[in-house]
């Protein structure tokens, strides 16, 4: 077996997955690079699909309580929604765990189009910041434009 740097954080958010049946592609993004250009760059979602989001994340060295992942939904610079989601108490081991978040329906309808942004965060109990990032979603119509 091969022991975990002891460098690395205890936790480690490894990828957001957009989980959506109908869509063209994966939509996915590698949270272990340049986390700065997701802010330049958007998923689209078709409006009214159904959709799931993964969160595959690692537990490095001790068991980590009260995982969770926080949402926060901006569109114009003005908060629509916060969702919590409780994620768990999980233990270190090699492979990857992963989390999926209950169905949700994209919004639908001409107000509804258009570029959400989003800023993310994976913590615990004891409040520790394991990752936070920011990305972009926009609501069209169709997959493509």
């Amino acid at each position: 077996t091969c022991l975990p740097d002891p460098n690395a954080p205890n936790v480690v958010v490894t990828k957001l997955t957009l989980v959506c049946a109908t869509a063209p592609g994966p939509l996915e993004l590698d949270l272990t690079g340049d986390l700065e250009s997701y802010k330049k760059q958007a998923f689209v979602l078709k409006e009214g699909v159904e959709y799931r989001i993964k969160i595959s994340f690692r537990v490095n060295r001790e068991i980590v309580s009260g995982l969770k992942y926080i949402q926060h939904t901006f569109r114009k610079g003005v908060k629509i929604d916060k969702t919590e989601y409780m994620v768990g108490s999980y233990g270190p081991r090699a492979e990857e765990y992963e989390f999926l978040t209950p169905m949700e329906e994209a919004p639908k309808g001409m107000l509804a189009r258009g570029s959400y942004n989003i800023k993310s965060k994976f913590t615990d109990d004891d409040k520790t910041d394991h990752l936070s990032w920011e990305w972009n979603l926009t609501i069209k119509k169709d997959w493509k434009d």
